[in-house]
């Protein structure tokens, strides 16, 4: 059945309405299928909604999640069009560093090295935009991948945002693990660069000068900061996306 042809039968034979994932499912086919052709305007909100038998904040949902994934570019008052040349965003989930270490085929560990709340140094308060006087979590830990170091995780954790932190055992749940069980976000950056290895030469078995990866990632819930992570990882480790 074609999608175009789906919400008539579909009243027709008197089942219910789409919700907002069909109705984009059905738009995205028309934009791959080109009834839409890059660069059209497609029909209004209104006009829409009156097909698709639905609300209009129905459809306003659907062609929002579809203007996020780059397929639709909407303009107040000039309307919705499709995207001459789409390009898909990507969406990068927060993995939790045990699970990376296994699918690699290895035993998992870690250690908690340090911990104590501390003022963080200025670059710390700049990438979190915070303000002065702020309580922060600081935590560093290694990951081992079969008792060989992996990783050294460098993390500040704002505690005006997650106080339950603070009183959590983090030598029986890494940092990592709590926080994606238990910290939710909304938005966040990663940057990825080479650096030295520097300080953390020691725990990764190499030395000061060699080169490593570095993951900088920060993230807040509704504006309000969460966390700043600095991964150093083990010399030779290689970062892998899916796309």
């Amino acid at each position: 059945m074609n999608s175009d042809t789906a919400q008539p039968q579909a009243e027709a034979a008197g089942g219910p309405p789409l919700g907002w994932q069909g109705i984009r499912d059905v738009m995205m086919d028309r934009i791959r299928t080109r009834h839409y052709a890059p660069g059209a305007l497609i029909p209004n909100e209104t006009d829409l909604a009156a097909e698709f038998g639905c609300a209009r904040a129905t459809v306003n949902r659907a062609l929002q999640e579809l203007a996020a994934a780059g397929f639709l570019e909407r303009r107040r008052k000039a309307g919705t069009r499709v995207v001459a040349e789409p390009r898909r965003k990507a969406t990068l989930e927060i993995p939790l560093i045990r699970a990376a270490i296994e699918d690699l085929g290895a035993a998992y560990s870690f250690r908690l090295l340090t911990r104590e709340v501390a003022p963080p140094p200025p670059e710390v308060r700049a990438a979190l935009r915070l303000e002065d006087g702020a309580r922060l979590l600081h935590v560093v830990t290694l990951h081992l991948a079969d008792a060989v170091p992996h990783m050294v995780e460098d993390r500040w954790v704002v505690l005006a945002t997650v106080p339950a932190i603070e009183a959590a055992d983090l030598t029986r749940d890494n940092p990592n693990e709590w926080l994606v069980r238990n910290a939710p976000y909304s938005e966040g950056t990663m940057r990825c660069r080479a650096a030295l290895a520097g300080a953390m030469a020691g725990h990764l078995g190499c030395t000061a000068r060699d080169a490593v990866l570095v993951v900088e990632r920060a993230t807040w819930l509704d504006g309000a900061p969460i966390t700043l992570a600095r991964q150093h990882y083990a010399p030779a480790y290689g970062l892998t996306l899916a796309l």
